[in-house]
């Protein structure tokens, strides 16, 4: 064990050229360096987040839902049958014509109904309106409180407006408490979405997102420990200022509010090109492969940041592209009704 911590713990790796874990264990008083074992905090915080989010659905999201006249009513369920339901689960759950007939004929029913039947056990397991409400309504919740903190603490920090201050001094950075809440608020957020799915309705995109939390924890996990948290604060900060408008319109879809859905959601795609395509890659990527290797230089663990922040850039990209498609889908047929707004 202790030979695999030395190996995964590698000063060489970690930290820049002449620099040690030891330089960095005793700061002067009052003074605290980012270190791995803080972000053992994010788990228990992250079982509260997913405890307040059972209460706020439960109690207040629910609420907002049926003021707006969306109920929690279940929809029409399959009546239970063994043979239909052994199907469904190892077989298929949309029969092709050959197996219709022969459910048909050993269920002495009319084809139609064994579609009927599949129809409705299909419709079963997705998520009601009412479940998706309060769910996103969460989301927009915590969104627009972390992005609305994100501006209150970034602009009072001086590497908001030059990002050189995220390498000046590097690694000997100090660990400012706002900094340290922002990082591990986000962390415990994720950890949350990571345990929700498994309460939460499957979904077909249950596998994606959750790679995706994970990878997301990882990255936030990676730049807290080798002390990148002030450029990474701002990689948080250029995300949450799309996240909360994309849960908006998705609220304001569920209500059937569509002109209020359409605004929204141009106005989403307008800031997140902006962000993600502009912002993004012409203020932090600028800052984490240009200024840096200027004023620290590169190190290996440097360059795996700067690949998994690229990667980021791809996705970006690539969502971009999908959300562009929805838009001209959406021109062309006066609204954007028909979107799931599940893209990530």
């Amino acid at each position: 064990m202790a030979a695999f911590s030395a190996w995964f713990w590698n000063e060489r790796f970690w930290l820049p050229h002449n620099v040690t874990w030891a330089d960095l264990a005793d700061p002067a008083p009052g003074v605290e360096y980012p270190k791995a074992g803080h972000l053992l905090t994010a788990l228990p915080l992250a079982l509260g987040i997913f405890a307040v989010r059972i209460l706020f659905e439960r109690f207040i999201a629910s609420a907002c839902a049926r003021s707006l006249h969306i109920q929690p009513g279940a929809g029409r369920r399959a009546q239970p049958n063994a043979v239909l339901e052994k199907v469904f689960i190892s077989i298929t759950k949309n029969p092709d014509s050959r197996h219709l007939d022969g459910l048909s004929k050993q269920l002495d029913w009319e084809v139609r109904k064994v579609q009927r039947w599949f129809r409705h056990r299909r419709n079963q397991d997705k998520p009601s309106t009412h479940t998706k409400f309060c769910e996103s309504m969460w989301r927009f919740t915590f969104y627009l409180g972390i992005f609305t903190y994100g501006v209150q603490f970034l602009w009072q920090t001086p590497w908001m407006w030059d990002t050189r201050h995220c390498w000046y001094g590097y690694p000997y950075q100090v660990m400012t408490r706002g900094l340290y809440v922002y990082y591990v608020t986000e962390l415990a957020f994720y950890w949350s979405l990571m345990f929700s799915q498994f309460r939460d309705i499957k979904r077909k995109d249950f596998l994606i997102m959750f790679v995706h939390h994970l990878a997301t924890v990882g990255l936030i996990s990676f730049s807290y420990v080798n002390n990148m948290a002030r450029v990474g604060s701002l990689v948080l900060f250029v995300h949450d200022t799309s996240d909360f408008l994309l849960e908006a319109a998705k609220l304001a879809n569920y209500a059937k509010s569509q002109r209020l859905c359409d605004f929204l959601f141009i106005l989403f795609g307008v800031v997140f090109f902006i962000t993600r395509l502009v912002i993004y890659p012409y203020w932090v990527l600028n800052s984490t492969m240009f200024e840096s290797w200027t004023i620290v230089g590169p190190f290996p663990s440097w360059w795996l940041f700067n690949f998994l922040l690229l990667v980021l850039q791809v996705l970006h990209i690539f969502w971009s592209y999908l959300i562009a498609r929805i838009a001209i889908k959406a021109i062309k047929s006066t609204s954007v009704k028909t979107f799931e707004f599940r893209l990530w």
